[in-house]
């Protein structure tokens, strides 16, 4: 197992950035951590120690992501793991609040995209955290439902676009997994239960389980991979999601 090669993990301070960091590392990359959670992610390459370390970035801060690829140089796999999520319904939510989900989870990663796909060597990998919720509808979360489905289409061009420079670009499209991201979802009562109902292996994922895809789309194994969104939700896309505004509803009328 060779010990140069390079991976960039955004978003690595916490959940499925810091699996996939720990998974890249075990497989012998030396791998850069970052997230805007700059003491978190700081604490997080330490875990790791040398030759991993930290890097401050913000993925609506195009200046900052600029920065985290200049600084690294030349490198082999980035894994963009940014995101976020609100719930209301359309007709009562501010601009505001939907710009800031499509900020994060669409536009950034357009920006991670922009900036690694400069830096990527011939060969490298580049891998975006898309969702289940890319492809199945869910009320009350417009903005991520259309965040996501703008970023699986994105990870398709820029697989189109990269290839002639031997770069795969692949997502991975989670079902629910608990991690800090989606613990205000799981606090309520009814959420998680009918999503397991929905999920034809019965379990909610982990973040583990998400860094085992990363692991392999940025190994050599998926060489001839590229434009995949991976389904990876133990089933759930083959029924339907939660309709987690009831829930959500319900406790505030409680």
């Amino acid at each position: 197992m060779t010990t140069h090669r390079t991976a960039v993990v955004v978003g690595a301070a916490s959940g499925i950035g810091w699996a996939s960091a720990q998974a890249l590392a075990e497989d012998g990359y030396r791998v850069v951590l970052a997230d805007r959670n700059a003491d978190g992610v700081r604490d997080r390459a330490a875990t790791l120690g040398e030759p991993h370390r930290s890097a401050s970035a913000d993925v609506t801060d195009e200046d900052s992501v600029q920065r985290l690829f200049d600084e690294t140089g030349p490198c082999d796999a980035v894994v963009n793991c940014a995101g976020f999520s609100n719930v209301g319904l359309i007709v009562d939510m501010p601009v505001e609040q939907f710009r800031e989900v499509i900020d994060v989870c669409l536009t950034g990663g357009f920006v991670v995209a922009k900036h690694a796909g400069r830096v990527l060597r011939e060969g490298g990998a580049l891998v975006q955290i898309s969702s289940l919720n890319g492809r199945q509808p869910a009320s009350g979360m417009s903005a991520y439902c259309a965040a996501k489905a703008g970023l699986s289409m994105l990870t398709q061009v820029a697989a189109l676009e990269m290839a002639p420079r031997g770069i795969r670009v692949n997502a991975v499209a989670p079902g629910f997994v608990h991690t800090p991201l989606t613990d205000p979802a799981a606090s309520v009562p009814g959420v998680v239960e009918e999503y397991l109902e929905n999920t034809p292996l019965g379990r909610a994922g982990r973040p583990e389980d998400v860094a085992a895809a990363v692991a392999f789309l940025c190994s050599p194994a998926a060489s001839w991979m590229t434009g995949e969104v991976l389904d990876l939700n133990g089933g759930a896309h083959l029924k339907r999601y939660p309709d987690i505004l009831h829930h959500v509803m319900k406790l505030a009328e409680a």
